[in-house]
């Protein structure tokens, strides 16, 4: 397999501290959120996830219309990512993904979504161990 990109971000801190990328781009302060009992105002490792895997979902998307012969325009993915907590499991996460595909036949549409979510690579990463929902909005 061909390495397209490669990427490093350093932690340091844990959920209160700082992650930065090699290259810059990337410098935030992290913060457990209120509703952990941190003091919030900051980014939070969930938070960075959802984005990631929105935007990567939202691209997947795309690129299988495209293959499909059936490009879209304007579609937005919004990924909720839940932190659970158990005794008997100890720490997990949970997605669901909100996707809008404006002016696209609802059949079409959860057929392009299956096969996202089947192309894109946090989805496959992802697979088995965590549980993940999708979610067709309309209009």
């Amino acid at each position: 397999m061909k390495t397209l990109y490669t990427t490093r971000v350093s932690a340091v801190g844990g959920r209160n501290g700082r992650v930065s990328s090699q290259d810059g781009i990337l410098n935030l302060d992290v913060r457990a959120p209120k509703d952990m009992g941190g003091s919030g105002g900051a980014t939070n490792p969930e938070q960075l996830f959802a984005a990631g895997y929105a935007a990567c979902f939202d691209g997947a998307l795309n690129l299988v219309a495209r293959q499909a012969g059936t490009p879209l325009k304007n579609t937005e993915v919004s990924s909720e990512v839940r932190l659970l907590f158990s005794e008997q499991e100890g720490f997990r996460l949970e997605v669901d993904l909100f996707v809008r595909i404006p002016d696209t036949d609802p059949a079409l549409a959860r057929e392009l979504m299956e096969k996202a979510h089947h192309t894109c690579p946090y989805s496959k990463a992802i697979e088995g161990n965590v549980k993940v929902q999708l979610h067709l909005l309309e209009k």
